[in-house]
């Protein structure tokens, strides 16, 4: 199990080494490469200096300083939106012609779904939304983020998360039905793992998530989104709550066993 691979093809095509299926939670894209300015989407297209001043406004509280830098740098560019796609689409050849069959993937806040079905292919499998079966387990996928109260998409954006409402959640959580492997992208609503140590702020979390752990209690709740996560383990009752990234830096599957 993999989550939050970030561009990191080479280590995604070892993860299935000795497994009999590859479960990859999402954020395939790697967008903006805080660690190495050069890397990323936007670093592909505007070059590292210009990412190390968003990345350093992206640090601080002014949100509003931040959105106006980088809509300046789409404003930019002739056709946006073209060129966030072609780069989109360069890393996904790479990453999807890494996944070792079978795999099953659900894609995160930081992916781009409606591109995902080009991908699909025997042994390689897209799953949002519903549950499948792997040696014998209910294994039950629900992608992407949150959508925040307020938010308003901008039309003219050049590239558009993942993001859902907690109520369109709560109905794949719900349509799958009960599942012994819940699989979500984002972490149920618990605050050690939610709340990220190096951002120094909590991530969101998915409140219907944890109402369908709380209620159903499957065996294990899996997960990613949140890179370094104040616990990385948590129990809530029966079910075991783990979240299995962040692959991009460590390279190293998580590993289920039953």
């Amino acid at each position: 199990m993999v989550s939050d691979v970030h561009g990191n093809a080479e280590a995604l095509a070892r993860a299935g080494d000795g497994a009999d299926a590859l479960v990859v939670l999402g954020d395939l894209i790697d967008f903006v490469d805080y660690h190495d300015h050069s890397k990323g989407i936007l670093g592909r297209v505007f070059g590292p200096e210009k990412v190390g001043i968003f990345a350093e406004l992206r640090r601080g509280t002014k949100r509003a300083d931040t959105a106006g830098y980088i809509r300046s740098l789409w404003d930019g560019l002739v056709d946006a939106r073209s060129v966030v796609e072609e780069a989109v689409l360069e890393q996904y050849h790479a990453l999807f012609a890494a996944m070792s069959a079978p795999t099953y993937a659900t894609p995160g806040n930081v992916d781009s779904p409606h591109l995902w079905p080009q991908f699909a292919r025997d042994g390689v499998h897209v799953v949002d939304g519903e549950a499948v079966e792997i040696g014998g387990l209910r294994f039950g996928f629900a992608g992407g983020g949150l959508m925040l109260p307020g938010l308003v998409r901008n039309p003219n954006a050049p590239w558009f998360p993942y993001l859902r409402t907690e109520e369109d959640m709560a109905a794949a959580l719900e349509g799958m039905g009960p599942v012994d492997v819940l699989c979500t992208h984002i972490p149920p609503a618990v605050p050690d793992l939610t709340y990220d140590v190096v951002a120094r702020r909590p991530e969101w979390g998915s409140r219907p998530a944890l109402e369908k752990i709380v209620r159903e209690r499957p065996r294990w709740s899996v997960f990613g989104h949140v890179h370094q996560p104040l616990a990385r383990r948590v129990r809530i009752g029966y079910t075991e709550c783990v979240n299995v990234g962040h692959f991009q830096r460590s390279g190293k599957p998580h590993v289920l066993n039953w």
